[in-house]
């Protein structure tokens, strides 16, 4: 998962969310249908996906997916 498509496509099958390239930038709580508990989801789906811990701290200083997904790229 090196791309923001691949993530989005991530979170549409494993949290079922129908996000897109429009919601990648936008507030975490703008996001259609987002909750807290997603971002938990998507933390193991993460973790499950790349076999390597992602850190709760800095997913949780995101403020949106494209963060999120920077987050989970750069290490």
């Amino acid at each position: 998962m090196t791309t923001i498509d691949d993530f989005l496509l991530l979170v549409r099958d494993e949290i079922g969310l129908t996000v897109g390239p429009e919601h990648a930038e936008l507030p975490l709580d703008q996001v259609p249908g987002w909750d807290s508990m997603h971002l938990l989801s998507l933390l193991s789906a993460l973790e499950r996906t790349t076999g390597r811990p992602v850190s709760l701290p800095d997913v949780l200083e995101a403020r949106n997916l494209h963060q999120i997904h920077e987050v989970v790229t750069r290490a």
